[in-house]
């Protein structure tokens, strides 16, 4: 295994002692109110030893939920439980980033807090169903926005930064990735939009450039990433031109000196990554859904990457960083747990002292 992997590094004001982290995975397994509980301190708490921990992702609005029994940051409950968490993983010795996600369209009104129809860019009803306690349903058509509610969209991203540093986190990592909000204004399928957020790939990534400048604006560009996954046609997501939009977005954002640059390379376009890679001033995270350790760790020492996030394997492997420098094996990861219950398949995953 390279050596890079374990050199130290900063993402932004973020010191790292090595380069393995860990990525976003939604558990479902908030309270319903969407308050994090000692049982998700103590999920994030055993995975403390990864260069650093990316939660799950959280809403920053009612307006923002798309599945149940996700946390949010945007109420003084969520920041106490949230507390718990940041305390947990920082007594451990560790780093915690709140990924902050607006689900857009990909929701349905019985999983929000006021049961309200979802908003999106455009009323563009996704293909898919959506789980509620009431089991699948179909995905309604979504409420556009309007142009003063995307400004206060934005605010509301800024306020839940805000949140998420006043429950202890070290910053935050807003989602631009796999369907979600902000990538809903990037592509040309969910944007169809006329005013000055729709159109041209300027106006197309003016929503994710305002969110970011606004949160690095109250909590510090230091302690603020974010992720985008180029190509990725997860939640029926269609891009036609990014090699235009993600360059175009990146030259823009590059200014503002963010911590990190989240890549999720899901479309496996090796040549927008590089050109990305070189325009890109700071630290640059990347996630290879799909390859192992090895794949990613030469990601580093290429000079590809500065740092890797693994999902399912650390999802699976609580003491994943000293599995990988041992060269020992790694637990199997059980997808019938993955997504809401107890602390089956959440905390109970073992350990090698185990």
């Amino acid at each position: 295994m390279s050596n890079a992997l374990w050199n130290p590094i900063a993402a932004g004001e973020i010191p790292l002692p090595h380069r393995l982290a860990m990525a976003p995975l939604t558990r479902n397994r908030s309270t319903p109110e969407g308050v994090p509980t000692e049982l998700n301190a103590e999920y994030y708490a055993q995975r403390a030893s990864h260069a650093l921990i990316i939660t799950e992702g959280t809403q920053p609005s009612a307006d923002g939920q798309g599945y149940p029994v996700t946390p949010g940051i945007y109420t003084d409950e969520h920041i106490a439980g949230w507390r718990k968490v940041t305390d947990a993983v920082h007594n451990a010795d560790g780093r915690i980033v709140i990924q902050l996600m607006h689900a857009g369209r990909i929701a349905h009104p019985d999983n929000t807090p006021h049961g309200r129809q979802p908003v999106a860019p455009s009323p563009v009803q996704p293909v898919g169903t959506m789980f509620t306690a009431s089991g699948l349903q179909e995905m309604p058509v979504p409420r556009e926005l309007s142009t003063e509610e995307v400004a206060a969209t934005v605010e509301d991203f800024r306020r839940a930064a805000a949140a998420a540093i006043a429950a202890g986190a070290d910053g935050v990592e807003i989602h631009g990735a796999n369907g979600y909000l902000l990538h809903q204004f990037f592509a040309t399928n969910t944007n169809q939009r006329t005013d000055r957020y729709g159109g041209s790939v300027e106006n197309r990534i003016r929503f994710a450039v305002e969110v970011a400048t606004a949160v690095a604006d109250e909590i510090g560009a230091g302690r603020t990433g974010l992720r985008i996954s180029p190509g990725n046609p997860f939640n029926d997501i269609a891009e036609s031109d990014t090699h235009e939009l993600y360059p175009a977005l990146v030259r823009t954002l590059a200014p503002l000196d963010l911590a990190y640059l989240h890549i999720g390379n899901h479309g496996g376009d090796d040549e927008l990554l590089h050109t990305l890679r070189k325009l890109w001033p700071t630290t640059l995270v990347l996630n290879r859904a799909g390859t192992d350790i090895a794949t990613r760790a030469k990601d580093v020492e290429d000079g590809l990457a500065d740092v890797v996030t693994v999902g399912t394997m650390a999802l699976a492997n609580p003491d994943l960083v000293e599995r990988v420098r041992t060269d020992a094996p790694l637990n199997t990861p059980d997808p019938a747990t993955f997504y809401g219950g107890d602390e089956a398949g959440y905390t109970d995953y073992p350990a090698l002292s185990e």
